[in-house]
Order: structure tokens, then C-alpha cells, then sequence
């Protein structure tokens, strides 16, 4: 099935928010994780560090909109869609964990007095955040399948 032109941008939109959510990923696991642990202020926003909802919170949420239209557009079309489905699930099972596991152990440190920070329970963290990167990785391909196919 040939997509349309207005469908063809809204895959194309959305395997862009795909791979700024897997460079926000990358940027946090190369260049933030490895220095927070020993100085927590860089991830409190209060102390002068960065603030990562203001990338985590609008970045996955527009990805969701435009993954969830994209779907609706091409219903029908087996390849894009399979490669769509596979975007879902992957992007699905990453949120689900970050949800209930990586978020509410990084609001506890962002809270934390930077000088009660266990660092050894923040270089745990950051390794477990660095196989979130996995999934987006899977679901940016996915979604780079979906627009080669489209």
C-alpha cells in the first residue's frame, strides 16, 4: 500500500521525536550518569543542576501522540504497520519500566540532600538507565523501518 504525502510526514515527524528520545537517552547516559553520582547537585535543579522533566516529560509524550496517529493513518498497510507495532511495544515496555522503576528512584535522588546521596545506589541506577537506551534504540529502528517502508 502507498501512503499519502500527509501520512508519509507524519511517520517521518514521528521517527524524529523517536530519535531525539534515544539522543536525550545517549546524552543522559554518556555525558550526565557518569559524573552525577559523585556530585548529586548536577541532577537537582534546586542546587543548580539540570532539570530532566523538562526533556523527559514533553519529549516521550509527543513521541506517544504522533506514534499513536501514525498508527491510525496507516491501519491497514502490514509492513509499515508491523514495524509500527513493534515501535509500540518496544517504546511500550521501556515507559512501563522507567514508570514504576528508573523515575521513581531518580525523583528520590534529584530530592535527596546531595551530601545523603548513596553512591553506590546512584552508579546502580545509572546502569540500569544505560539499558533504557536498548529499547529506544529498538524502537528509533523500528520506526526507521516504518519510514523506509512508508
Amino acid at each position: 500500500m502507498v501512503v499519502s504525502t500527509p501520512t508519509l510526514v507524519l511517520i517521518a515527524a514521528t521517527t524524529l521525536a523517536a530519535c531525539l528520545c534515544l539522543g536525550g537517552a545517549l546524552y543522559e547516559v554518556l555525558v550526565v550518569d557518569p559524573a552525577w553520582p559523585q556530585r548529586p547537585g548536577i541532577i537537582q535543579s534546586r542546587n543548580g543542576g539540570i532539570a530532566r522533566v523538562r526533556f523527559w516529560l514533553p519529549a516521550p509524550v509527543a513521541f506517544e501522540v504522533l506514534l499513536i496517529a501514525s498508527l491510525v493513518f496507516t491501519w491497514g498497510d502490514g509492513e509499515v504497520g508491523a514495524a509500527l507495532l513493534v515501535a509500540l511495544v518496544s517504546h511500550a515496555a521501556m515507559r512501563l519500566w522507567a514508570l514504576f522503576h528508573l523515575i521513581p528512584k531518580a525523583v528520590e535522588f534529584e530530592r535527596e540532600d546531595p551530601a545523603d546521596v548513596d553512591e553506590a545506589a546512584a552508579v546502580s541506577w545509572t546502569r540500569q538507565n544505560a539499558l533504557r537506551v536498548l529499547l529506544l534504540l529498538v524502537t528509533s529502528c523500528a520506526m526507521l523501518t516504518a519510514l523506509a517502508l512508508a
